[in-house]
């Protein structure tokens, strides 16, 4: 048994994030990431096989095989028995369980694959971005009218815009509603009060224009409380009432990441007709 689930754990090791994905199109019509929303009631985690653990069970085991797991465990190895036993007391009925090993002593285990990862490869272009458009806050028309992307109101909120690539395409969601807008980063990130924009063909301070949202923190002048402004070239947008969401779209909290989701990109090509959409998909 033992011998069994080490020669389970070597294969699964080696699955990458697209190896995963095929095993699964083998089997079902229905696409991994809506698959898995439905049936877990939220989106995938971007890295998949990230560890595993290794059970037997079992109703008792021998000697042999105890002091076979616990040598195992000792170098780290996430295999661990679980005993499930049946008692009946009169017409009462009970299903025991216990394990050989304390489970929380039972890491599971890292990838240790070469083939690929276990994340989705990135195409080196496409960003996530998510804007908060909200009342008395920002407002995603003053975006799309001025071409901008905006957050802040405390460095973890900033922290990835401010170190989106200049070029960097942008895919801009809004929470709750879902994607509005792609566009390429034309800028460096500035505080709000710097921030440029172009307008009418003209480089225009961006806290001059008549804005209908709201885009400063007190303090104003603290460097990790700053609203921080990237100027984009839209290449598409739609009104919030429009935007584009389906199961299994990717979203994330940090404000700015890396775009990996095949699945999600190919109906976002498709959506704002993009050059990089597959007819087939």
């Amino acid at each position: 048994m033992v011998a069994q689930v080490l020669d389970y754990g070597s294969w699964v090791q080696g699955l990458s994030h697209s190896d995963v994905l095929d095993i699964f199109e083998t089997q079902h019509d229905t696409a991994f990431e809506v698959a898995f929303e439905e049936q877990f009631g939220t989106r995938p985690p971007e890295e998949l096989n990230g560890g595993h653990k290794l059970t037997v069970i079992a109703a008792d085991i021998d000697p042999a095989t105890e002091r076979i797991v616990t040598y195992l465990a000792g170098y780290d190895v996430p295999v661990n028995v679980g005993f499930f036993r049946y008692f009946r007391d009169g017409e009462r009925e009970y299903l025991a369980r216990s394990w050989l090993l304390d489970e929380a002593a039972v890491a599971p285990s890292g990838p240790r694959t070469k083939r690929g990862g276990t994340r989705e490869p990135w195409n080196g272009r496409d960003w996530y971005v998510s804007f908060g458009d909200e009342n008395d806050g920002r407002s995603w028309e003053d975006a799309r009218k001025y071409g901008f992307i905006s957050a802040g109101g405390g460095v973890w909120y900033s922290k990835t815009l401010r170190s989106l690539p200049v070029g960097a395409r942008v895919f801009t969601y809004i929470p709750q509603a879902g994607y509005v807008g792609v566009g390429t980063a034309t800028g460096e990130a500035r505080r709000f009060d710097d921030a440029l924009v172009i307008v009418g063909g003209e480089q225009r301070k961006l806290s001059e224009l008549p804005l209908t949202g709201t885009y400063l923190h007190p303090p104003a002048e603290d460097e990790d409380e700053a609203e921080y402004v990237v100027p984009v070239e839209w290449i598409s947008t739609r009104a919030r009432e429009y935007a584009v969401q389906r199961k299994g779209f990717f979203a994330n909290q940090n404000t700015a990441c890396k775009l990996r989701n095949q699945f999600t990109l190919n109906a976002l090509y498709k959506e704002f007709n993009l050059d990089d959409a597959d007819p087939d998909v």
